[in-house]
């Protein structure tokens, strides 16, 4: 009798890119990665910020390459990614959220969260797509997207509007790329105390608001995302493509 051996979770030989890599989930999701033994670089637009992650990482014993670029640029994007070899994982963490009551919402804000949170991660992932497709890898993409995917949210149209997007293009993504060996999966997390999410947070009555609805009755850490992100990029999710993994104490449960 042969017995089913259990797919690693590790990501040796393997390369991978992470929008918005520099701060908050992108990095957290950049030291995950690499502690698993993948190659990472982490982009972002601010050097100096990347400059502190990747030392930041080092002094962790963890080696992470930079790639300063804003990714709203398609050509920019183009020549970073030609810049660097054929990738077997890409990461879009990079998103952008201005919450404010549907009346008051304006063009331009609209189209700055539109811009980063779908534009942008549709064509960097077209292009990583390309090349992976070029080199016959069969790659893992992961969406960061949001519980505000599945759910709406008060002060939060076009934010909820740009992540249920990202949920309607994954399933897309995953139909069309599959028989190449691509898989395309979201990972959908709650509050996350970051340096921004603690902004908003600071307000004991939204804080508390919060709370209430997860169900497990705490704030999500970095960590929380961190084994998400590598299951769903190792050969451990081998057979998982086009679906969202809710990472949200329960909040979407009810």
């Amino acid at each position: 009798m042969s017995l089913p051996k259990t797919p690693s979770f590790r990501l040796d030989g393997k390369r991978a890119l992470v929008t918005g890599g520099s701060r908050g989930i992108g990095f957290a999701a950049g030291l995950a990665l690499a502690e698993a033994g993948a190659e990472v670089w982490i982009a972002a637009r601010d050097r100096a910020q990347l400059d502190l992650a990747v030392s930041t990482a080092r002094e962790a014993g963890l080696q992470l390459h930079s790639v300063a670029v804003d990714i709203t640029q398609p050509a920019d994007v183009q020549h970073a990614l030609e810049q660097l070899p054929a990738l077997d994982i890409l990461i879009n963490s990079a998103g952008l959220a201005r919450h404010q009551h549907f009346t008051e919402v304006n063009r331009e804000d609209y189209d700055a969260v539109m811009d980063v949170n779908v534009r942008a991660t549709f064509f960097v992932s077209q292009q990583v797509v390309r090349k992976m497709q070029d080199a016959g890898i069969h790659g893992s993409i992961v969406h960061i997207s949001s519980q505000m995917g599945h759910v709406g949210g008060t002060m939060r149209s076009v934010y909820c509007a740009s992540k249920f997007a990202l949920e309607g293009m994954t399933r897309a993504m995953a139909i069309e790329l599959g028989p190449c060996g691509i898989r395309v999966n979201t990972l959908c997390p709650t509050f996350i105390e970051t340096e921004l999410s603690r902004i908003s947070l600071a307000d004991p009555a939204f804080h508390q608001q919060v709370l209430s609805n997860i169900k497990l009755g705490r704030l999500g850490q970095l960590e929380d995302v961190m084994g998400p992100v590598v299951f769903l990029v190792s050969p451990a999710s081998a057979l998982i493509t086009g679906t969202a993994l809710m990472v949200d104490g329960g909040w979407t449960a009810s």
